[in-house]
Order: C-alpha cells, then structure tokens, then sequence
C-alpha cells in the first residue's frame, strides 16, 4: 500500500513546506531496502533538506557492516527488539533514545531481535552513499 492511501487526514499548510498529517502505519507496507533485512515505512521527508522520519525494522541478525558517519544529525527511538553498535557496545532495547550527531563515526551494528526504530534526520541521511547500499533511495 502506497503512503498516500493511508493518509487519513490533511489538514492546511502550518509551514512554509510543512502540512499536518496523520497516518496510519499499520497499514503502510515496509519498503524493502538493497541491504537485506533492512525495511522502511517514510513517515515525511523534506525534499529541500534531506530531513526525514521514518520507521526502520531489521530482521535479526541484520548487520550494517562497517563504521561509517551521517551528514546530519540522527535520533533514534527503540520501538522493539534489541539492536547493538557492537565496537561500542551502545546498545537500543524498547524505550531507550540514541542520538548521533553529525560526523560522529558509529558502526557496525546487529540486531540482535527482530528491531524497529523511529529513526530522525535533521538533513541529509549520508556524506555520500554506503557501499553495503545498491539503491541510492536506501541512502536518502
């Protein structure tokens, strides 16, 4: 199901590139990502800043391979499961907010469960496109 079949309200501009929405994510179907076990449901992007929120769910046993840094700021919010940065041991369980600012290298990481995230950028996602991607929509 497309995302504009589970908007279920929208309601009049509140910014300049900004509406009020409301969506139904139970409905949305998660966007298989070229990394295998890595799916997304895009709650809002900003086209002009590379901004986003979006749902992340990695299968267990997931693993973004190598330490790498984002472009912009990342906030993480565990939703369920159990997900590891394992050169740190900075682990995400349900409940636990994880933010990353800009530049800081992280990585690798595993799911160690079945793991969702609410997963904020305030820009772009990367500097430039990982290698463990082969779809550069994985990378905005």
């Amino acid at each position: 199901m497309k995302t504009e079949d589970v908007v279920v309200q929208v309601a009049g501009a509140v910014g300049a590139n900004l509406e009020e929405i409301l969506l139904e994510t139970d409905r949305m179907d998660w966007r298989p990502k070229s990394l295998p076990g890595l799916f997304e449901k895009m709650l809002w992007r900003d086209e002009e800043t590379g901004a986003s929120i979006a749902l992340i769910r990695f299968d267990q046993g997931t693993s973004i391979p190598t330490p790498h840094s984002h472009a912009s700021n990342q906030f993480m919010f565990c939703l369920q499961g159990h997900y590891e940065y394992t050169a740190t041991g900075v682990t995400l369980k349900p409940g636990s907010f994880y933010c990353n600012p800009k530049g800081n290298v992280h990585g690798p990481t595993l799911a160690h469960e079945d793991t969702i995230v609410l997963e904020i950028y305030d820009g772009p996602h990367y500097p430039q496109m990982p290698d463990w991607y082969t779809d550069e929509q994985d990378a905005r």
